[in-house]
């Protein structure tokens, strides 16, 4: 019996790359939400940048689009133990932080921050220049806006039952933490986006003693720039 050998050809196709204008489409529907690259011109230039290096590759686009569009909702701190650079600076979501003031005296406000490599605790001068860093020009999307809670109406009412650290499917992202979920005192069980939901419409424009009358007595605080900080608390130190 005698066997049949066939020879066989594989063809290759050459696909061709997006045109420029097909792959900035992309990008732009990646990376902003409707209508926002209008707002945000400048990404849009930078946004060009990294489309010519894509080749016309459409994932490759894609990819750097939703990359972008991600780290836009994060704000960088400097000096962080969680940082792999030598400068410390790391994007967080969201980060927390204890500001503790003493009445009366010449004691500075103290930040308690369990994240920082900075001594523990820091002066709150020395957190904002090395941390916060004020002067460090950022893109507009990039500004920090803080909440300021006053820390028994925030451990009253803070409830966090850890949903935002799992995935889509319900499986953790990261090792969640030993204690418990935390739950509020009116027994809600998840409040955290109330809290961390802020931009510059949210910003107090003035401060003074109303502004200090509110942290007292909200339960979400009151919202201000990182420029705003030092001279807040300054007043409520006297």
């Amino acid at each position: 019996m005698g066997t049949l050998k066939g020879a066989y050809a594989s063809t290759g196709y050459h696909l061709e790359g997006l045109p420029y204008e097909g792959c900035l489409l992309l990008f732009i529907k990646c990376a902003f939400k409707e209508q926002e690259e209008v707002k945000l011109p400048n990404l849009i230039k930078i946004g060009g940048e990294i489309v010519r290096k894509c080749g016309g590759v459409p994932l490759a686009v894609k990819t750097l689009g939703s990359l972008l569009y991600s780290s836009r909702h994060k704000i960088p701190l400097w000096h962080q133990k969680a940082s792999r650079r030598a400068d410390g600076v790391i994007l967080w979501d969201y980060h927390a932080v204890c500001i503790q003031r003493k009445r009366g005296g010449d004691s500075p406000c103290l930040v308690w921050d369990l994240d920082s490599s900075l001594p523990f605790p820091s002066s709150l001068a020395s957190y904002v220049s090395e941390t916060i860093r004020p002067s460090f020009q950022l893109f507009s999307e990039y500004r920090r806006c803080f909440r300021i809670v006053h820390a028994p109406i925030f451990l009253r009412s803070f409830a966090s039952d850890r949903r935002h650290m799992k995935d889509p499917t319900g499986n953790w992202i990261a090792e969640p933490p030993s204690y418990e979920p935390i739950v509020a005192e009116d027994k809600t069980m998840h409040n955290l986006n109330e809290y961390i939901e802020i931009g510059a419409k949210n910003i107090s424009t003035n401060v003074g003693a109303e502004l200090i009358n509110d942290v007292s007595n909200k339960k979400l605080g009151v919202v201000m720039n990182e420029n705003q900080l030092e001279e807040f608390f300054s007043q409520i130190s006297r």
